[in-house]
């Protein structure tokens, strides 16, 4: 891996996703995609591979069964494969399951990438399609604009033969009586599903907050906070990436969360937006700019009255197809090609215009819009410069990416000028390059307010291995030397600056809502209150559900302490047990094999869940998304023993915590109780990827005896976790990949498990 953190993460947008693509012309799943379907699109092949088989099953059809079982209405389960509802029945009473209590429409249009993963091994595009019941239109679009979705699966699509019912043969049906009797050995109460639905926390967290229940000060209703206010913007915790405004009935903010993100201190919120969702662009035009905008204005609105206020996330001009007919008219407005896209390019002053023209018009029409902050040179490819390539470019090569990047900062703050300059606009510096980062700062405009990541470039040293934090790191404490070269810089201008944090959790493990690190949370605000930085983009999409870490951050801030915190929150007889089990998990999580690589391509997220395999894979781990076995890639720059022994001690400084902080607090309150099950589920997956690592290490080696004992140590970290997800619906899910893993997939590692120990132990059959 590169070790600057903006090559490593574009390390895993590098693949040849444009390399092939399968032409395809479905079925549309609604009106609406009924004229999108008239025609054929391209869906991203990649290198194609063979995929994997999921052994421990009895044949794919199996598989596909099981894990879809729980998420999937039956009917279209079996219309998919040409079966029938009681074929398929039957496979999974078989195997063990129970009769299945399903999502609501609601929740299954919340499950779309939970179901695309774990199909991407089995189905081919047409039969994957008519299992989410979309058109190809829709799928690509998630594919490239859901939080870059097709990089989270490898930049590829595995060549999947059609799954076509057959019935199940003798001996696949005594492998299914075989995974039946292991279900039945270590889940004996049944409950595979658990016993919380899936999705639940929508229900909790949309709630009326009960009477009695705020840990802080009542947030201002009164109007909108000023500009000089302190800024906290966070994100919702189940908001949808691609799209968020086009569904009311998936409203990314109900008042409830709202109002649980006032009263740990948020004073804004913020939304993924495509700016031609929101405003008429030439090269994109939409037809529903304005059913988003009165959902957009129904939010602010709503938000006002909870003391805060909405941002839009900035990405533009975003990058068209190569084969685009608007290039063919505007020939000038092809920028450079990236894997079958082109850059719309920002040197063309009627580009620029129509973005200033367009965001000032979004401006007007919903006047109490909060403001804006962008990402100039991001994963997207947007102006011909942010990605570092504009040399091939005619119009940019010679006006280098200070001069490009910082245009585009300025084109957003005119567009904002024009309608009054009533919103603020937050110049996120996320991607700028060392050499030419402090030439844009320089060319920023006076209205813009500066934002960096505050652990960026921070060193640190692990198990004796040097390196440094690129970003998305609790474990290391901020801020780095590149946040306050750039805050110096800015504000030497006059330019007010900004800290984007990540304060409840992130990729270093994303599966709990927030990490009970309180310690590394308060120190890390506390330096950013001495260097005057009060200004806070709270996380990303990880990390925004409402906790006490954020209300940590406003707490310091303001001039609290670690004690005053867990006064407030549980009380003067539980604090100084509450700061003592926050130190110690803190402690223990400062030993975490922090490298950029490793957050991305451990197996982090999915902990128990990611199965174990006979054989190599020959995959390559993806960015949160599924890390195979790839062991070489999960460990970045750490010996592998290394890495594991590092996740040891994260591992066994939660789990030592707990134990003591449940000795001391015998009649724990129900906050106290969640914060002990996200610490136990964290602790799990930490001591997973360690096991994981020695269990391919001991593959790789050959050593069987090694390898059945890590895969039984797998096993009953699996049922630990199933126990904690069946309760807490929370544990496996975030916003931008949505539930990780589920119950099943849980049960699905134990038997996979057994599965492989009775092979290396050369018995031959499951226990």
């Amino acid at each position: 891996m590169p070790s600057d953190p903006v090559s490593s993460r574009r390390t895993f947008l590098s693949g040849a996703s444009g390399a092939l693509a399968l032409t395809v012309l479905p079925v549309p799943a609604d009106a609406t995609d009924r004229a999108a379907a008239a025609t054929p699109v391209e869906l991203p092949m990649g290198g194609a591979p063979a995929p994997l088989d999921a052994a421990w099953f009895p044949n794919r059809l199996h598989a596909y069964v099981w894990r879809n079982w729980a998420l999937v209405p039956h009917d279209r389960l079996a219309r998919v494969i040409g079966a029938t509802e009681d074929q398929i029945g039957r496979v999974a009473l078989r195997m063990g399951l129970e009769p299945a209590r399903g999502l609501t429409d609601a929740q299954l249009r919340r499950a779309h990438l939970t179901i695309i993963r774990r199909n991407w091994h089995l189905l081919p595009y047409d039969q994957l399609l008519a299992l989410l019941d979309w058109a190809a239109e829709r799928l690509a679009y998630t594919l490239r604009e859901d939080d870059f979705f097709f990089v989270k699966v490898g930049n590829l699509k595995p060549k999947c033969e059609p799954l076509r019912w057959s019935e199940p043969t003798a001996e696949e049906s005594a492998r299914a009586d075989e995974i039946a009797a292991i279900v039945r050995a270590h889940f004996p109460d049944g409950r595979l599903e658990g016993d919380q639905p899936l999705f639940a926390f929508i229900d909790a967290l949309r709630a009326p907050v009960p009477p009695g229940a705020s840990v802080r000060a009542e947030p201002r209703t009164d109007a909108i906070p000023a500009s000089k206010d302190p800024l906290r913007i966070g994100y919702s915790y189940f908001a949808l990436c691609g799209d968020p405004l086009i569904d009311r009935d998936l409203d990314p903010y109900p008042d409830g969360l709202l109002r649980r993100l006032a009263l740990v201190g948020a004073t804004a919120v913020w939304l993924h937006i495509e700016l031609a969702h929101l405003a008429a662009l030439p090269w994109n035009p939409d037809a529903r700019i304005d059913q988003r905008r009165e959902a957009l204005r129904d939010l602010v609105v709503r938000s006002a009255r909870h003391g805060l206020r909405v941002f839009l996330y900035l990405n533009e001009p975003r990058a068209l197809p190569a084969k685009s007919t608007v290039f063919e008219h505007n020939p000038a407005w092809r920028g450079i090609e990236e894997q079958g896209y082109h850059a719309v390019c920002t040197s063309a002053p009627d580009v620029r215009a129509a973005i200033r023209d367009g965001i000032a018009d979004l401006c007007r029409a919903v006047p109490e819009l909060g403001g804006f902050f962008s990402i100039t040179a991001s994963e997207n490819l947007t102006s011909c410069w942010s990605h570092g390539r504009g040399d091939t470019c005619p119009r940019c090569a010679s006006r280098g990416p200070a001069e490009v990047i910082a245009e585009v900062s300025r084109t957003f703050a005119e567009g904002v000028a024009l309608a009054g300059g009533r919103q603020r606009y937050v110049a996120w510096d996320w991607g700028w390059h060392d050499d030419w980062a402090l030439d844009v700062i320089r060319r920023l405009p006076d209205s813009a307010q500066l934002m960096s990541v505050s652990e960026w470039s921070l060193p640190i040293e692990r198990g004796g291995v040097k390196t440094e934090v690129g970003e998305y790191s609790i474990s290391a404490i901020g801020p780095g030397p590149r946040a306050k070269r750039h805050w110096e810089a800015a504000q030497a201008r006059g330019l007010r600056v900004a800290a984007k944090v990540q304060c409840g959790n992130t990729w270093e493990m994303s599966a709990v809502p927030y990490l009970p690190v309180l310690e590394n949370v308060t120190r890390h605000a506390a330096a950013l209150r001495e260097l005057g930085v009060r200004d806070l983009l709270l996380g990303w999409t990880t990390g925004s559900h409402p906790s006490p870490n954020i209300d940590a951050m406003r707490e310091i801030i303001e001039g609290g302490s670690i004690e005053s915190l867990a006064e407030r929150r549980h009380g003067p007889s539980a604090a100084p047990h509450v700061v003592r089990f926050w130190r110690a998990c803190s402690e223990a999580f400062r030993e975490f094999p922090y490298h950029i690589g490793c957050v991305y391509s451990a197996p982090l997220q999915m902990g128990p869940a990611n199965p174990l395999w006979e054989r190599p894979t020959g995959y390559r781990a993806c960015m949160v998304g599924i890390p195979y076995d790839d062991l070489a890639a999960w460990r970045a720059v750490y010996p592998p023993d290394v890495f594991a022994s590092q996740l040891e001690k994260v591992a066994t400084g939660f789990e030592t915590a707990l134990a003591a902080f449940r000795d001391a607090v015998t009649e724990p309150t129900h906050a106290i109780v969640e914060e002990q099950a996200f610490a136990e589920a964290a602790a799990i997956h930490f001591a997973s990827v360690a096991n994981q690592s020695r269990a391919v290490v001991a593959r790789d080696a050959g050593d069987s005896a090694a390898l059945a004992s890590r895969c039984d140590a797998e096993a009953k970290l699996a049922v630990r976790l199933h126990a904690l997800q069946s309760r807490e619906s929370r544990v496996g899910f975030e916003a931008s990949n949505q539930y990780y893993y589920t119950p099943h997939d849980l049960v699905e590692k134990v038997v996979n498990c057994r599965r492989l120990e009775a092979l290396a132990r050369g018995s031959g059959t499951s226990k």
